[in-house]
């Protein structure tokens, strides 16, 4: 059953999508009312009475034709307000008592006020306003300052304030808008922003995985290629470790690719992201690789943020990795990890005597900030390393060792500062490996 209230509604909706009709029983109404108007004589004494006058027929010729032109003000709103202005000036002039055609330009005044700005709504009121108070003082039977006179101005401007208030509260409803579809909009860009941030996370922690095991992988499978016909045994042990580091590959890569599974995809593996608690089982892959590796120091303490935990896990691999690569045979390397104050800082030393291949900013005359790349197509992994480091607020520095060998040297904040970076100091600007 229908309710008067959605019957009321539903007639308002139809209403507002077809505004040539609402103007079209607007104008219809405004005549009822002005016919009904032109029927009452205002008198002397207490009050108008009604049937003791009839409008003629030019009064109601032009309340027909001021009705008819309110059904284009919306379309045309100053030229509507000239002509009920004209017609209203006219039945001031030639009749007395004049018959109510003012109603129109009251409508027509709001309309143009509704619909303009306020310099021309003030413009216009306090036109129209004067033309048709002066017509009603000059021209009728009655004192200038009577109550009919005085009628004039007030409607009028009643009209003007009415359609500027509306005017400005419709402005500031499309703004209020406007600043909510910006704010959706901000919105979808941060999170577009946070969607390409996280991206560029789990490229890197691919990268690192990959470099590190695929590295592993090849000094292993070409120890097991030279050894295989004269040491089976030792080449089965090399194998093994090749099985055991594409393993290992695998598992990262299949945790780090299921961040990006999506809702409803089978459910993601829950092993935690690796840290300093299982540098001991990265030394190891390095040591089964054939380079010897020391920890001189490993303070693991509680307390450690998860990012700083995997920041500095993954700059000691891929330092390593750099070492097995580029450090040449025979080299050794030392992993040190310290707390200082409020900070952690990691020192990866080797004592390799690699020539161009390791300090490619230096030997082939590229950007000595590691962004030239090897000749063997590498230098990303130190830049990596930097912008992981620098995304916690930490500083990294990286170049060859007096006498000598590599040093990468990270300090990272036990509490990070996402988006402070700390500028490299002046050793950044050494030489790089990749």
């Amino acid at each position: 059953m229908t309710t008067l209230p959605s019957g009321f509604a539903r007639a308002r909706r139809w209403l507002r999508d077809h505004p040539l009709a609402f103007d079209a029983t607007l104008a219809f109404c405004v005549l009822v009312a002005m016919i009904c108007g032109s029927f009452a004589d205002p008198g002397k004494g207490h009050g108008p009475t009604f049937g003791t006058r009839t409008p003629g027929a030019f009064s109601v010729l032009l309340m027909v034709l001021a009705a008819s032109a309110l059904v284009l003000r919306r379309r045309h709103p100053m030229a509507v307000l000239a002509v009920t202005g004209v017609f209203t000036a006219t039945e001031y002039i030639v009749t007395d008592p004049p018959a109510p055609v003012v109603m129109s330009t009251v409508i027509a005044l709001y309309t143009v006020a509704s619909r303009t700005d306020r310099p021309t709504t003030w413009r216009v009121g306090l036109l129209t306003m004067g033309i048709l108070t002066v017509a009603a003082m000059a021209f009728g039977s009655t004192p200038w300052y009577s109550q009919e006179n005085l009628g004039v101005f007030a409607w009028t401007g009643m009209a003007s304030a009415a359609g500027d208030a509306v005017r400005s509260r419709r402005a500031f409803v499309d703004a209020i808008r406007e600043r909510a579809e910006r704010a959706e909009r901000t919105r979808e860009e941060e999170a577009r922003r946070r969607v390409a941030e996280e991206r560029l996370r789990i490229a890197r922690d691919l990268h690192d995985v990959v470099a590190h095991h695929i590295a592993l992988v090849n000094v292993q499978a070409g120890v097991a290629a030279h050894v295989m016909d004269k040491r089976p045994d030792q080449a089965k042990e090399a194998l093994a470790h090749v099985r055991d580091a594409s393993r290992s590959a695998l598992n990262e890569l299949r945790v780090t690719v299921g961040l990006l599974r999506q809702s409803g995809d089978p459910e993601a593996p829950t092993e935690p992201a690796p840290g300093l608690a299982v540098l001991d089982g990265l030394v190891d892959t390095f040591r089964n690789a054939g380079l010897p590796v020391e920890v001189a120091g490993a303070d693991r303490g509680p307390g450690l943020p998860a990012a700083v935990d995997l920041a500095a896990y993954r700059v000691i691999q891929e330092a390593l990795t750099n070492v097995r690569k580029h450090a040449g045979a025979g080299a050794r390397a030392e992993v040190s990890v310290v707390r200082v104050g409020a900070t952690a800082e990691i020192t990866v030393l080797d004592n390799g005597q690699g020539s161009a291949a390791r300090r490619p900013g230096t030997e082939s005359g590229g950007d000595p900030a590691g962004g030239t790349e090897a000749p063997d197509g590498g230098g990303h992994g130190l830049l990596g390393m930097r912008e992981r480091v620098t995304a916690l607020g930490g500083a990294l520095t990286a170049g060859p060792r007096y006498g000598g060998g590599f040093r990468v040297h990270a300090i990272l904040p036990i509490e990070a500062r996402a988006g402070e970076p700390e500028p490299p100091g002046p050793a950044a600007t050494t030489g790089e490996r990749r």
